[in-house]
């Protein structure tokens, strides 16, 4: 038995050091050398006021020392941001205290939901739930309480912008800075149950009058805030269970259409949407007969190429969890570095191929229904849709089924299955099946691959597709190199692609140098960059070459400008008629030359200007292309911008000389954070129509909306018929149990 003295000096000793355990733990590091800190229970109720004089604030010790990725990496914030934490039985809240020494200097561009988070000052986080340093989701706000939410996959490969939760935000200006007041319910989030759970999480600040952005926990600005292999830890969570978060959501809509040329004819429609979680990572989402009447119109574009145009999803239901389907290298991961598109070539799930037509037009769909999450270690997603017969497309029923798994450290494999399977006058069907794996070697290498096949009726001989690709992104070199090959008979009717019987090599070379001489020059950072693609057939013949030459220089305010030389050859296989008046260009191969020169102004500024200048060849002739647009915001709640895309043809072997000319009038109104109104004009010179989509959207309980949406086609020429109208009115009612 010890004597009683050393036993009370250890008790002492004891209890002084549980304080300052207790406080390393608040804000310290985790065993794997992380960033690390505790959430705060509490038992009474925070009110969401944007006023810290909550109880559990009073407790909460705060997290700070922020460190900037823009513009000096890993130097201090320009100013210090203090962030809490804290949790009940229900719901996580976060408390930011965003200090600013010039507080009437802070930006705010929008109000409505989802805004752009770079043109704004912003407060951000980042929640990996599964703590799998890959996956999770990310919420913004900024000093007008507008809130923008995303989920994201494979560390920002897949971005889903359209992915809404049900959270509050509450914020405030003070003298010296604004606070943010944040709750997410627990139910929102997907998660697996555990008493004193550790997630991963981040937090970021932009202070866009300085174009600066810091983190918590530091991320180089070659990545985005996606980037979780980087992120901290967020301990003691006591979530219990996620719940069902059972949601039913049925809408009813009106409308009144009359065709071009046509008369009226009312008609109504019902349907429902629902949501609920399997399992606690498990989600179910149903639709029957979904209507996307309240989705933007498509932007119109000059098309003087022999392929169809590629226009974005726009309709909710498959923009949600869509980077679940996604398969391929992402474009590349930075906020500083204009990202390319993924590689348009071959996109093997394109959404759009469901209930649509390839001339835009819908095709009704009579029920639907998504599967996302995790299982058994896997990552899943599984999507189909049944489509009605219309006059030129049978009724079909589509398909999607995707698994990955996560190898390694931040690497995956995976496999998708897409079908369609013709359900009405035919048998018809497209099937395409393969398997893909991402692999993140040292050196900040990542190897991307795929492998699919194809398989349609009185198709023969070579149905397949591959693609690799080597990629490495860093703070001042960056390189992607990589090789793709599609079949003369492969054919992907859920894909997009342009052309078969091809072997495309490409490389993406670029450097990022940021020279300290320039910064008084108001000179944030110098792109020299090359990205080529050269096409061959399968034989090694030579087909076609997209080069482009830029050196770009990037602005401290945000804006840039660029100069590139662009080197194009094509070969025609078939005459490719540009233009209605004028005669098919023969087939042959043609080589031709553009010089470019663009130019953006800082886009947070009430006014700012766009401008794209082209000339050059084209095919067998010549081209000039100016393109200027010019975008006015007076406050956050209001902005229009107007943009000319004209484009001066002259084929002289053809006797053929057009100009192809599209004026866009974007505008936006922000009534409030829940009410919105937007316009759409688009006026083609060349065919003298104009197009408007007119939307009015009241979000009137959270997730449930009120739409207004006004369609008019009318053409401005002598003989022109009735315009073509259309009116719809949408109200939806979500329900949760």
């Amino acid at each position: 038995m010890l004597p009683q003295r050393p036993l009370l000096s250890l008790l002492l000793l004891a209890i002084s050091v549980t304080p300052i355990v207790a406080d390393t733990l608040q804000s310290g590091r985790s065993i794997e050398g992380r960033l690390s800190t505790i959430a705060t229970r509490t038992a009474t109720e925070v009110k969401l006021d944007g006023v810290l004089d909550d109880e559990v604030w009073k407790v909460a010790k705060p997290v700070s020392g922020f460190v900037q990725s823009e513009p000096q990496e890993s130097a201090p914030a320009s100013e210090d941001t203090e962030v809490r934490i804290a949790f009940d039985a229900d719901s996580l809240y976060i408390a930011a205290y965003c200090h600013d020494r010039e507080p009437k200097k802070l930006i705010v561009s929008a109000l409505r939901k989802d805004f752009k988070e770079d043109e704004q000052d912003t407060f951000g986080l980042a929640l990996d739930t599964f703590k799998d340093r890959r996956n999770g989701y990310i919420f913004y706000t900024n000093p007008e309480g507008a809130k923008a939410d995303q989920q994201f996959a494979n560390e920002g490969r897949e971005i889903n912008a359209s992915w809404d939760a049900v959270w509050w935000v509450a914020t405030r200006k003070v003298e010296n800075g604004w606070i943010a007041e944040i709750r997410i319910p627990f139910k929102a989030l997907r998660f697996e149950p555990s008493d004193q759970a550790t997630w991963g999480v981040n937090f970021a600040r932009r202070i866009r009058r300085k174009n600066e952005v810091s983190y918590w926990s530091l991320i180089p600005r070659a990545y985005t805030f996606a980037r979780m292999s980087l992120g901290g830890d967020l301990t003691g969570l006591d979530a219990g269970t996620p719940g069902r978060d059972l949601r039913v959501k049925p809408y009813v809509a009106g409308s009144t259409v009359r065709p071009t040329g046509g008369v009226f004819d009312q008609s109504g429609d019902i349907g429902v949407d629902f949501k609920g979680a399997l399992t606690p990572s498990l989600t179910l989402d149903a639709t029957i007969n979904p209507d996307f009447a309240q989705a933007e119109a498509d932007e119109q574009q000059v098309n003087l190429t022999q392929f169809s145009q590629f226009f974005p999803e726009k309709r909710d239901f498959f923009l949600e969890n869509s980077g679940v389907f996604y398969v391929g290298d992402a474009a590349r991961n930075t906020g500083v570095v204009l990202a390319p598109t993924p590689d348009e070539d071959l996109l093997p799930f394109f959404s759009r191929r469901i209930g649509l037509s390839s001339q835009g037009t819908p095709i009704p769909i009579t029920a639907g229904g998504r599967l996302t999450g995790r299982l058994g270690g896997f990552s899943v997603g599984g999507l189909f849709a049944h489509t009605k017969e219309v006059s030129a497309e049978p009724s079909n029923l589509w398909g999607v089924l995707r698994i990955r798994r996560n190898i390694l450290k931040n690497s995956d494999f995976g496999a998708i299955f897409m079908t369609r399977q013709a359900t009405g006058r035919d048998d018809s069907y497209n099937r395409v099946y393969g398997l893909d794996a991402t692999i993140r070697l040292p050196g900040n290498l990542d190897w991307s691959a795929y492998a699919l096949k194809s398989e349609s009726p009185g198709r023969h001989g070579g149905q397949s597709a591959v693609r690799t690709s080597l990629n490495r992104e860093g703070n001042f070199v960056h390189v992607k190199a990589g090789f793709m090959q599609i079949d003369p008979q492969f054919n992907d009717e859920l894909g997009y692609l342009r052309r078969t019987g091809i072997r495309k090599t490409f490389t993406d070379f670029g450097l990022r140098p940021r020279p300290q001489a320039l910064r008084r020059f108001g000179v944030r950072e110098l792109h020299p960059h090359i990205v080529w693609n050269y096409f061959n057939d399968l034989h090694g013949k030579f087909l076609a070459k997209r080069l482009h030459n830029g050196f770009t220089v990037f602005l401290s305010n945000g804006g840039f400008f660029e100069y590139s030389a662009n080197p194009q050859a094509d070969t025609l296989v078939r005459p490719f008629k540009i233009h209605r008046d004028s005669a098919p260009i023969p087939k042959g191969f043609y080589d031709w030359h553009v010089h470019q020169f663009k130019l953006n102004s800082d886009p947070s500024r009430k006014l700012s200007v766009n401008l794209d200048l082209g000339k050059g060849g084209l095919w067998n002739g010549r081209q000039t292309i100016i393109s200027p647009q010019v975008r006015i915001r007076p406050n956050y709640r209001f902005s229009i911008s107007a943009g000319l895309s004209r484009t001066k043809v002259d084929l002289d072997s053809l006797n053929a000389h057009f100009v192809q000319s599209l004026l866009t009038v974007r505008s936006n109104y922000s009534f409030s954070r829940n009410m919105f109104l937007d316009a759409l004009i688009q006026y083609d010179y060349d065919q003298k129509v104009r197009n408007t989509n007119i939307r009015f959207n009241f979000i009137h309980r959270p997730l449930s909306d009120l739409y207004i949406v006004y369609n008019e086609q009318a053409f401005a020429t002598p003989e022109a018929p009735v315009p073509g109208r259309s009116l719809v009115v949408k109200f939806t009612r979500m329900v949760s149990f």
